[in-house]
């Protein structure tokens, strides 16, 4: 506790020198420099813009109030990452839903590490920091790395190094983008994951693709079958669902699936054998939406 203690104070510090307009630092060489960037500075949330170059382009609310309940009662654990733009002013390059949260309850500071980088500089940083560290869908992490290779120039094999991922792995992800836009927003909702979406891309007729979408979302198709599914299709260009999985799933499961993935924010999967009964899972994406779920269950007290 009292090493927190001491950590939030040089933070107080730090951020007075940063206040100081003598000592006001634009470059890595500036007199105070080693002092300010790569440590942690509380820095007020109003001298912080939002990021251009974020590639997660959704919050979710919900999520986004069960983590500012959880600042509200311990604090922000992790600091964000800021670049400096000028003379108390700053520009979000990782943090945002903890920067978003934090608004919510309405906190004037919060901790940052500081850094000092040009746009590209920031657009790589953004895109690495995000693809290691936040919770983004297939789609948001593949449109990442193909902005890496667009706008930054890197090749798959510098990718790799950048992130920790195998090529094969990036590769795989890149793939996700040649699948029809419907698609991808399916597996940007929870609809499909990314072995579907890894079956789907082998279909190269837009139309055939949509059509095997529909039946993986109305047949509740696993990836397996769905493999199965596409392979046959190779072979025969027909389009049929595997005969174990074509039973007919009641009506009041199918409302009461929807009614359920509408609540938890997630497509909840439900199973149902032959003698009627049957079993319901519900996903979660990390300890925060974890805990967000286990408030629904109880009622949200």
């Amino acid at each position: 506790m009292a090493k927190a203690t001491k950590k939030q104070a040089l933070g107080r510090g730090l951020s007075a020198l940063l206040k100081d307009p003598e000592n006001d630092i634009t470059s890595v060489s500036d007199k105070n420099a080693d002092k300010v960037v790569g440590n942690i500075v509380e820095l007020s949330l109003k001298t912080i813009e939002v990021n251009p170059f974020q590639p997660r382009t959704y919050f979710n609310e919900e999520a986004l109030r069960e983590l500012a309940s959880s600042i509200q009662e311990l604090g922000v654990i992790q600091p964000i990452t800021v670049r400096k733009l000028g003379f108390e002013k700053y520009q979000l390059v990782s943090g945002e839903r903890r920067f978003r949260a934090s608004k919510l309850i309405g906190l004037e500071t919060i901790p940052a590490y500081v850094r000092i980088a040009n746009d590209q500089e920031s657009l790589e940083m953004a895109l690495v920091e995000n693809i290691q560290r936040a919770d983004l869908d297939p789609i948001e992490i593949a449109l990442s790395y193909q902005r890496l290779i667009d706008e930054i120039s890197l090749t798959q094999e510098q990718m790799s190094q950048r992130v920790g991922k195998k090529r094969s792995t990036i590769a795989n992800y890149l793939r996700l983008l040649k699948l029809d836009p419907i698609i991808q927003t399916g597996m940007r909702d929870g609809f499909l994951s990314m072995g579907h979406g890894r079956a789907l891309v082998n279909i190269e007729d837009t139309n055939d693709q949509l059509e095997i979408y529909e039946l993986i979302v109305s047949k509740s198709l696993s990836v397996r079958d769905t493999e199965a599914l596409v392979k046959n299709y190779k072979k025969d260009k027909t389009i049929d669902a595997p005969e174990t999985e074509i039973e007919e799933i009641p009506k009041f499961i199918k409302k009461g699936v929807r009614d359920f993935s509408e609540y938890f924010g997630h497509k909840v999967d439900v199973k149902v054998g032959k003698n009627g009964k049957g079993k319901i899972t519900i996903p979660f994406h990390s300890e925060a939406d974890f805990s967000r779920i286990k408030k629904l269950l109880k009622g949200g007290k």
